[in-house]
């Protein structure tokens, strides 16, 4: 259980100040944040109320989305992120999780968005180091490549963090994201040394209409998480390992409830 972590999306609907509670009641020594609802309160208390609640910040969701497609846009992104780089440093996160970005607006080519990837995260290189913040790098389903990221498997993912140095850009491994390609045991080891997060949901059937909301208690779906977490613990990865569950009906069950499910489910899964 000292490696456990709640991901603030599997209780979507409570405050950092309550998250942060319910990881208290429940015995879970760590919390992924958001910065959505680091914002509702600010980043000074965010990070006040974490410290105060003796919980360590396996890592803050979420930088990214860098393919824009005006100059305007680029500028904008490209602020967002380093004010995602220093909300990370103040929290003291493990990581500053990136959702890459999907296809430019307007366009097709998928070679011109993963260029503008990783300009972007060249960019924003410098800027973490000086703050001592690891990027994060997650690649999404091929579902979400449209919309959400066009790194989609973990070879993209590898390939891209290893342009870079590995104390400044490692990758996240997402089960509900990668558990599908059939390379991800050798992509995982080609990360030894590079992943800077473990995220754990289930993909159940049937899939809702909204797809991002497919995910499950770890059990209560198709992944098979043994060889994963086997894999990541042989790449050297000994951090927190983060329940993050998109689900409606998970998040309108009581807190307490899901907490108490997260904490069974990882010590028997």
């Amino acid at each position: 259980m000292e490696r456990l972590s709640l991901n603030q999306a599997t209780v979507k609907h409570l405050s950092l100040a309550d998250a942060a509670a319910l990881c208290v009641r429940h015995g879970i020594p760590a919390i992924g944040v958001w910065r959505d609802r680091v914002a509702e309160v600010g980043l000074d208390r965010a990070a006040a109320a974490v410290r105060a609640a003796g919980l360590h910040v396996s890592s803050l969701c979420r930088g990214g989305f860098f393919t824009r497609a005006d100059a305007e846009g680029l500028r904008a992104a490209r602020a967002d992120n380093r004010a995602a780089v220093a909300e990370a440093a103040e929290l003291d996160a493990d990581t500053l999780v990136l959702v890459c970005g999907g296809l430019v607006p307007g366009q097709r080519d998928l070679g011109v968005a993963r260029r503008i990837v990783a300009d972007a995260i060249g960019d924003l290189v410098s800027y973490a180091q000086q703050l001592g913040v690891r990027l994060g790098i997650e690649a999404l389903h091929p579902m979400f490549c449209a919309d959400r990221s066009v790194i989609s498997s973990m070879d993209e993912a590898v390939d891209l963090a290893l342009q870079f140095p590995a104390d400044a850009v490692g990758v996240v491994v997402d089960t509900y994201n990668v558990w599908w390609d059939a390379r991800l045991v050798d992509g995982i080891a080609r990360a030894a040394g590079r992943i800077a997060g473990y995220q754990v949901g289930d993909w159940v059937l049937p899939l809702p209409q909204d797809t991002l909301l497919g995910r499950g208690h770890v059990g209560d779906g198709v992944i098979d998480f043994r060889p994963i977490t086997a894999a990541v613990t042989a790449a050297g990865y000994a951090g927190y390992v983060e329940v993050e569950i998109f689900n409606a009906d998970v998040w309108a069950a009581p807190a307490d409830l899901t907490a108490a499910k997260v904490r069974e489910r990882f010590a028997a899964i």
